[in-house]
């Protein structure tokens, strides 16, 4: 039997400094650098993001998160005059994403609450400074139903009509990483969202996305690779650093996600070289395998765990596990599948989906930069290194990577 990996998160350290750190996009999306990465015998590359098209593997298949980031923070006051932040995980009342953005009087949603010492259970009446018609028409509200640490599940309730979704385009703010220091502006309202986001849901963004223009995305397709989708809600675990001396103490929150049959079907017959934009589409796409073990092994579907790949026998074929799969939903006459995964990347990972990857450059002490370290095969730090000394830009505004395994 495998074991849980014991790694120490301190070894994932690195020297940050704040300016190196993107606060805010570029003018133009594509014009951020590009490092490439082709495994430790090959010197690093440095290239700007429109150059992708040209450094793609051959008739690859690119993999895209189409999910879409909601304005999932609100502002509440109490009657007191205290302002409590309220910001949306996930759905609780109803469960269903496209239900509870299509609720019109009132929908439950676990939240993360800041302040939350100051909210006794009073219910809280959106905060309109600025006496905003449209939020005052909407007056909509918020109740605690049950508190646990710093989340909560709340209660929403509103009049005049408008979908939940509407409500909080309204009432709510792009909720950008924390580490930009800074408060939402107009321009995160356009650029904090990839191009072809589509399916809402997430409460942050697939950054390794944020980088395509159509001009990209003409161009890759021009040149024969296929370009497909998968959608995974980004939730707000995304933000949360490892505390934990060990990462085998780190506990990874639940991400729905969903992926087509014929997307299924294609990584079955395992034809193309496979290139997946984003750590949320490799985790989705490596997360296939263990559902696909699971149901061959139980005949259910469920949701893939943290440690399954480091504590599960791994012997069934990968293009048998996708197979299950596919042949379970033809038996329920089903045209996606839709789980939610825990899948912890770590080094060790038996990668059997992802062959190159396009990311940003993540956190110092973060889950993704164990993705990474496990992606390139140990390298990490050289390719850090590199980043820091030749001005590249840090984080979720910052430059790309065009990464092939190690």
């Amino acid at each position: 039997m495998h074991m849980i990996p014991e790694i120490r998160i301190a070894d994932y350290n690195y020297p940050l400094p704040d300016d190196r750190i993107a606060k805010y996009p570029l003018p133009e999306r594509d014009s951020s650098k590009l490092l490439v990465y082709k495994g430790t015998n090959t010197p690093i590359a440095d290239h700007v993001f429109r150059e992708l098209p040209t450094l793609l593997p051959e008739g690859c298949t690119m993999v895209f998160n189409d999910t879409r980031v909601v304005p999932a923070r609100m502002l509440f006051q109490r009657d007191s005059g205290a302002i409590i932040e309220v910001f949306c995980l996930e759905p609780h009342d109803p469960v269903e994403y496209n239900v509870s953005f299509a609720a019109t009087t009132q929908c439950a949603w676990k939240c993360v609450i800041g302040n939350a010492k100051k909210w006794k259970g009073d219910v809280l009446h959106a905060y309109n400074p600025s006496e905003d018609p449209a939020i005052s028409s909407i007056g909509l509200t918020a109740t605690l139903e049950n508190r646990e640490g710093q989340t909560g599940i709340v209660r929403f309730e509103w009049s005049g009509g408008e979908n939940f979704s509407r409500v909080m385009d309204i009432c709510g703010s792009v909720p950008i990483p924390p580490y930009l220091g800074r408060k939402t502006e107009d321009i995160d309202l356009e650029r904090y969202q990839t191009l072809y986001a589509h399916i809402r849901g997430s409460v942050a963004a697939p950054t390794a996305g944020l980088h395509f223009t159509d001009s990209v995305l003409s161009s890759i397709r021009h040149n024969g690779v296929d370009i497909r989708n998968v959608c995974l809600h980004v939730g707000a675990g995304t933000f949360l650093p490892v505390k934990s001396d060990s990462v085998s103490d780190h506990t990874m929150h639940r991400e729905p996600f969903l992926v087509s049959r014929s997307l299924l079907s294609d990584l079955a017959s395992g034809r193309h070289p496979l290139v997946a934009v984003g750590t949320t589409s490799v985790r989705t796409l490596e997360s296939l395998y263990y559902v696909g073990t699971r149901l061959i092994r139980e005949g259910s579907l469920s949701d893939v765990d943290q440690w399954d790949p480091y504590t599960t026998p791994t012997d069934i074929p990968t293009s048998e596990a996708l197979g299950a799969i596919v042949d379970y939903l033809d038996k329920h006459s089903l045209d996606s599948i839709k789980v939610g995964t825990r899948l912890i990347i770590v080094p060790g990972f038996q990668f059997r989906i992802v062959d190159a990857l396009v990311t940003n450059f993540h956190q110092p002490e973060s889950t993704l930069l164990l993705l990474v370290d496990a992606f390139v095969g140990g390298d990490w730090k050289s390719i850090y290194r590199h980043a820091l000394s030749h001005s590249y830009r840090f984080l979720s505004y910052g430059d790309s990577s065009l990464l092939l395994k190690g």
